[in-house]
């Protein structure tokens, strides 16, 4: 059983989540109250949890405090001081570190404070279900039980069972800098996040101000617990643009998967998969 799973079924959580995996499957999310699940008690609970049991916890942010000093001596307290800030939530201001990348480069980093790595964490629990139902089959990266052994096995599939032996390599150059906040929250509406208040806070978080540079105006910043869930939003519809030129493509007849293959290789259409990391 993975750390995660562990955590949410101690603090009673995870019947909430196959509860919103469910809805969003079934196109229900209309009406979700899910600010209120984002702020429940077992939520803000899991949430330390599960930042506490991450290594990034030890690096502090600009107000210097790590997990060591972010503890929870009463409970109740805790709580009420966590949604008083949601209120009338203002982002505190993000550490901007840069570390090298292997070509020489370097890749900027934005680290929160301890306080909204925990209201980050929060949001990501409870959107994450949502979002897992609608995101595309084979898209692995940032996703939970989701490694490069299974873009490794699809790929090997693909070489071996459909007989395939070309790979376009693609990047997106700066893409987390790059992502449009209005854009952004439209997809998340799009795919079934639509509490307003939850929406508000999230537009919030994207325009947190970084030390040194001010407030973004694009882009969600590398280092934040949520903007690895926000980038997959943001790609899901590349996901599915692609498989549905080929793999997905909507016919006029009912084909069983093999049919439909032999179907598809009799039009001009070019075969491809996409497979991302």
């Amino acid at each position: 059983m993975s750390t995660a799973l562990r955590h949410a079924e101690y603090y009673s959580m995870q019947d909430i989540f196959d509860d919103l995996y469910e809805r969003s499957k079934n196109n229900a999310t209309k009406g979700l109250r899910l600010y209120e699940h984002i702020i429940s008690k077992d939520n803000i609970l899991l949430a330390f949890r599960n930042i506490k049991a991450n290594t990034g916890s030890k690096t502090a942010g600009t107000d210097g405090i790590t997990i060591d000093k972010y503890k929870i001596e009463n409970v109740d307290e805790f709580i009420e001081v966590i949604r008083k800030a949601l209120k009338n939530y203002k982002p505190q201001t993000v550490r901007r570190v840069e570390i090298p990348k292997p070509n020489g480069k370097k890749r900027p980093l934005g680290i929160p404070t301890m306080r909204d790595r925990l209201i980050q964490q929060m949001f990501k629990q409870v959107l994450e279900p949502i979002c897992e139902a609608k995101f595309y089959h084979h898209s692995y990266g940032f996703r939970l039980n989701r490694s490069t052994h299974h873009v490794m096995a699809r790929c090997q599939f693909l070489v071996n069972n459909v007989k395939l032996h070309h790979v376009v390599d693609i990047d997106i150059k700066g893409f987390f800098d790059n992502v449009s906040h209005s854009k952004l929250i439209k997809q998340m509406y799009s795919i079934g996040i639509r509490d307003k208040r939850v929406l508000a806070i999230v537009s919030k978080m994207l325009k947190a101000p970084i030390k040194g540079i001010g407030v973004p105006t694009k882009g969600t910043p590398q280092g934040g617990i949520l903007s690895p869930l926000l980038s997959n939003i943001v790609l899901n519809d590349l996901d599915w643009w692609i498989a549905n030129q080929w793999e997905c493509l909507k016919l006029k007849h009912s084909y069983a998967p093999n049919s439909k293959t032999r179907a598809l290789k009799k039009t001009n259409l070019k075969q491809m998969y996409i497979i991302r990391y």
